[in-house]
């Protein structure tokens, strides 16, 4: 569905895995996230305007709804009265996040599927090049174009019985410092502790740990105003859940999934701090913002 977006963001991410990011998979990724992203901040910059604007307004909403309880007309009414007099759209947050979705979700495919995205191949190939694959060789992932690449990477000689459909130079460079972005992070700490186990077991253990930790930082700084003005211990509980409950998931998801969207999710996370730290410093000064938050 998302194709006439992730193909040509494909395209993208193959430029600049050949000419910017020195042909290594790990690079291309962290700079094509922040090159999407940091076209996608002017309509973060809007939603954030306008949620911070309609949260400043919830008192008022509230005495509002209390007061004509019983007559919704009345209610409706005094709502537009409030939101035309400080000029603020209730639907406006909403709009940049459905111009975001997509291409985010698109970004997610494009980092999962390069052999599609980035090389052009048909589903029809890549189903041909992983039943290739021998049946005993060590699973990678349910991901069959990282898997594919991580497998013959490892075992170049096999190249001669794909020749047809794969080449050696559509073999993504996926080691970035170390981490195989191609393989999944194991979950079972024995991995951890048995006889003869590789550095590079433990450096690809910091993609989930690491996704867990941004995750924590991001959501935590992102919801800062709302745990100190919240008055509702209800609320007040689920914002705290949420805080917690976010890396964890994230965490938990890093260990199902290459190494190589978990460094996408490292990325988005930390850019969505500094992302936040911008906003903070900047644009509730520059727009007249900062006394709305302090109301939050």
């Amino acid at each position: 569905m998302l194709d006439f977006i992730s193909i040509p963001m494909g395209f993208i991410l193959k430029f600049i895995y050949d000419n910017i990011a020195f042909q290594n998979y790990g690079i291309a990724i962290v700079l094509f996230t922040v090159g999407v992203k940091t076209l996608l901040l002017p309509l973060t910059i809007k939603q954030v305007k306008s949620t911070s604007k309609m949260s400043a307004l919830q008192s008022h909403v509230q005495e509002i709804q209390k007061k004509y309880s019983n007559d919704k007309e009345k209610q409706s009414a005094e709502m537009i009265k409030l939101y035309q007099k400080n000029k603020v759209n209730p639907a406006g947050g909403c709009l940049p996040i459905l111009i975001q979705m997509p291409i985010l979700f698109s970004l997610y495919y494009v980092i999962s599927e390069p052999l599609k995205y980035m090389m052009g191949k048909s589903a029809e190939s890549i189903n041909q090049i992983y039943a290739l694959i021998p049946s005993g060789a060590e699973n990678m992932g349910n991901i069959k174009d990282l898997n594919i690449i991580n497998y013959f990477s490892s075992n170049p000689e096999q190249l001669s019985n794909v020749s047809y459909l794969l080449k050696a130079e559509e073999l993504l460079n996926m080691n970035f410092f170390g981490v195989n972005l191609g393989v999944v992070p194991s979950w079972i700490p024995s991995n951890y502790f048995a006889p003869g186990t590789d550095l590079d077991a433990y450096l690809l253990l910091l993609i989930p740990l690491m996704s867990g930790l941004t995750s924590y930082i991001s959501v935590r700084y992102s919801m800062k105003d709302n745990l100190k003005a919240s008055d509702n211990k209800l609320q007040a509980s689920m914002q705290n859940n949420m805080i917690f409950l976010s890396p964890i998931m994230s965490g938990i998801i890093t260990f199902t999934v290459p190494a190589g969207l978990g460094l996408y999710w490292i990325t988005g996370n930390i850019y969505q701090i500094l992302q936040q730290v911008f906003i903070d410093i900047f644009v509730f000064e520059k727009y007249g913002l900062s006394s709305l938050k302090k109301k939050i």
